[in-house]
């Protein structure tokens, strides 16, 4: 190869990375920024709060459904192709979705820019990967990575400002000019593989397509609406418990037998893949577990508005972004991933108990700074080393099988995180409220100024004694759920804590093999 083919080589890949990056932003800043509009939306609508809830679960079910797809969806139409025709159709459906006029409209195009979405990220991790050499991939991770850890923080900071300042569909309509210049660059510099060959209509897996979508689209309504419908109390849940089951389980011997399956099962022999989607799934519990928890306890405990609450992040996100490429260095020179993630595991844990010890009803910003940059540093050394590991012995179109793997398992680690969190959150509170409303005795001195200091403060507004007396109860009732709320989500941060110090002896004591079979 001569030096202008070099050069003009170098220079591509520069621009596909740059595409490549510019699309899993789109999709997972796209996945946060709405949480802050929801109540914009609600009012905007005249929808209700569970009703309003399905604009989050209909992307995330259009992810998950797609996700696992995208390499087979790639070989049937081209990488290329599918790459743009996925930009076009999530670019598309979100303008759609700003000019929704019903609640129903709105869900029913999250979910298609969800279907649209899915392929973004997975197909732009090919892509990356495929685009550097072996030796290189450390630092390629590194690239992709980006995208990955910073648009979950992006999502609410930046849906707040436009909330604040603008109006909700504003949130979708900043997708058309990138999606427009994104699906314009894909179509001049994206180029599909040799390796690809087309099935037959005959060929192609329709009975595994929709075990598939059954299985995983069920399992993520369980996570997403489980807590709010309680669980197995609700007859829809256990319906589609016994959906995600039964599809899981065919799925499996669909795909085991079949001539051309549609999700080849097959690549997970590889053992660098298999341990690498394990900690894909943990990887995601941490990441949109800690990142859901932080701003919800500021927002609903400290009072912050959502813009503060996602501003927050932004130093955590930016300590990942600068530390990146030191660990795709680290990686490229040979050192173990197992000690990275190690490393990295048990800095999560010392987030976790940071956080443990610092939350009270009236935390500060300045409290939270250094613990959300050790949480920052923390995520650096997870995502490179695991993701590197993963796709590091994988070839041709292994790399596309192997990456909607592990970026489903990110997705689903991500959903059972929030899914488990919620639920304990509520379960510990009204745990804790019980215990205190024991040890509050109405017959207690200082209970007893308390109380009659709010009713004098209550009558002095010009309430009744007897009205007054009721508000005084009122707000201890309520001091007394601030305080077992937070006493819940100290319990959270222990927990994850100790979750993730569990894994670090787990990962230490996995065997280097040749050949790379594993760690």
């Amino acid at each position: 190869m001569t030096e202008d083919s070099l050069v003009e080589y170098g220079a591509r890949r520069v621009i596909i990375t740059v595409t490549a990056i510019l699309c899993a932003l789109l999709e997972i800043v796209d996945s946060t920024i709405v949480n802050v509009a929801l109540n914009e939306m609600k009012g905007n609508l005249g929808a209700t709060l569970s009703e309003v809830g399905w604009v989050i679960t209909a992307y995330a079910i259009g992810n998950v459904i797609i996700v696992p797809m995208t390499s087979w969806l790639s070989q049937q139409f081209g990488r290329r192709n599918y790459f743009a025709a996925s930009i076009i159709i999530f670019t598309v459906c979100s303008f759609l979705c700003g000019n929704a006029t019903n609640i129903w409209e709105l869900v029913f195009f999250r979910l298609c820019q969800g279907i649209g979405g899915g392929a973004l990220l997975v197909t732009s991790q090919t892509i990356i990967t495929e685009s550097y050499p072996v030796a290189k991939r450390g630092m390629s991770q590194a690239i992709y990575g980006l995208g990955v850890i910073i648009g979950p923080t992006l999502g609410p900071p930046l849906g707040g400002f436009i909330v604040d300042n603008y109006s909700w569909p504003y949130i979708f309509y900043i997708n058309i000019p990138i999606g427009i210049i994104a699906t314009i660059m894909t179509l001049q510099f994206v180029r599909s593989p040799k390796y690809a060959e087309k099935r037959k209509a005959r060929d192609v897996d329709w009975i595994g397509i929709a075990l598939l979508a059954a299985f995983v689209g069920s399992l993520q309504y369980i996570l997403e609406k489980g807590h709010e419908e309680d669980w197995f109390e609700s007859n829809t849940i256990v319906t589609l418990s016994v959906v995600a089951v039964f599809g899981f389980v065919l799925f499996l011997w669909r795909e085991l037998t079949f001539r051309f399956p549609i999700v080849e099962l097959r690549v997970l022999k590889n053992g660098n893949l298999r341990i690498g989607t394990i900690m894909s799934f943990i990887l995601g519990f941490g990441l949109y577990g800690s990142t859901f928890i932080v701003p919800l306890y500021t927002q609903s405990i400290l009072g912050w508005t959502a813009l503060q609450a996602g501003a927050l992040m932004i130093p955590a996100a930016l300590t990942t972004a600068v530390m990146m490429p030191f660990i795709g260095r680290l990686v490229s020179r040979g050192v173990k991933q197992q000690y990275l993630v190690s490393a990295g595991l048990f800095i999560f844990f010392i987030y976790s108990v940071w956080g443990y010890n610092i939350l009270t009803p009236d935390t500060g910003k300045q409290d939270f700074f250094w613990m959300l940059i050790v949480r920052g540093l923390g995520l650096s050394m997870l995502f490179i080393p695991i993701t590197t590991l993963s796709l590091s012995t994988l070839k041709g179109q292994e790399i596309g099988q192997g990456a909607a793997f592990t970026g489903m398992m990110r997705q689903l680690g991500g959903s059972f995180g929030i899914a488990l969190i919620t639920t304990f959150i509520s379960n510990q509170t009204i745990k804790h409220s019980a215990n205190l409303a024991e040890h509050l005795n109405v017959n207690d001195v200082d209970v007893q100024q308390r109380i009659s200091g709010l009713q004098a403060n209550f009558m002095s507004k010009g309430m009744t004694p007897d009205v007054a007396l009721q508000s005084a109860y009122k707000v201890l009732d309520s001091s007394v759920l601030k305080q077992a709320t937070v006493l819940s989500y100290m319990d959270v941060f222990l927990y994850i804590g100790l979750l993730f110090l569990a894994c670090v002896p787990f990962v230490l004591i996995i065997k280097q093999r040749k050949g790379g079979k594993s760690f």
